[in-house]
């Protein structure tokens, strides 16, 4: 058994191995059979690898789930949503497909779903708790698998509102709290009509260095370093419209949309 598992690899990286599996065989015996087989399943290079990612997102967000290939290394890609199909692209563009186009037996998604026709990554719009579950990514050429298992949070149209919707009267300031726990590598970009008007990297910020946000917001938004939230200060009427935040993680990103109302 186990050679049929080391038949799987190559030379180079079996001497990497050989070290690991000793010991792994030394101390555990034959229950370690099974852990050097996902070891060798998940690391060896060439060999069909798996990793999973959880998502958290609230029902009204967009979320892409990236593929983490290269425009000029994408193979064949297909997208499962619990074991059925939902997406594919050929690296060619010969054939690409979402939705009902690759699977007539589901509508869930309902023209919510976009690929990127360069990277194979999938774009969720407009998500709702249906849309709760596993997604899979499948590459071949070069082989890779990937589980993103992603959560929906419904939440009430109160809540929803008191989140995304903001209404104040003009002069005073407004707080756009993004609703997601900042990590540390995080890339947190604000967008005001999609012009891009504040953004966070690691503990790199700039503010309004677009021409069109320094004459509409002059010297009146703020960062706040700690939870990524957008503060307007001193608000005009001109402020009010729609405000979007992107959360890009490695693996995945979140788009958020806040409305904003100035009255007076």
């Amino acid at each position: 058994m186990i050679s049929s598992i080391l038949g799987q690899t190559n030379c180079t990286f079996l001497n990497k191995c050989n070290i690991l599996i000793s010991f792994l065989l030394c101390i555990f015996g034959p229950l370690s059979l099974n852990l050097i087989s996902n070891y060798l399943f998940i690391s060896s290079p060439g060999v069909f690898g798996v990793g999973s990612d959880e998502v958290s997102v609230m029902e009204g967000d967009s979320v892409t789930l990236n593929t983490g290939v290269k425009a000029d290394q994408q193979g064949k890609t297909k997208w499962y949503f619990n074991d059925t199909r939902i997406a594919q692209i050929n690296g060619d563009l010969s054939f690409i497909c979402t939705d009902v186009q690759c699977n007539e037996d589901t509508e869930r998604f309902r023209d919510r779903l976009k690929l990127d026709h360069q990277t194979g990554s999938l774009t969720i719009t407009n998500i709702t708790n249906t849309h709760s579950g596993e997604y899979k990514l499948q590459i071949i050429n070069p082989n890779s698998e990937k589980i993103f298992k992603v959560a929906v949070h419904g939440v009430s149209a109160a809540e929803r509102d008191e989140v995304k919707r903001k209404s104040v009267k003009r002069g005073e300031s407004v707080t756009l709290d993004p609703g997601v726990t900042k990590n540390t590598n995080d890339s947190l970009t604000w967008y005001y009509n999609d012009i891009v008007i504040a953004e966070i990297t690691g503990d790199q910020s700039k503010i309004c260095e677009d021409v069109r946000c320094k004459k509409g917001f002059r010297d009146r938004l703020k960062l706040d370093h700690q939870t990524g939230s957008l503060i307007i200060t001193n608000t005009r009427s001109k402020d009010s419209g729609e405000y979007k935040l992107k959360v890009s993680r490695i693996t995945y990103s979140i788009i958020r949309s806040f409305s904003v109302s100035v009255a007076g």
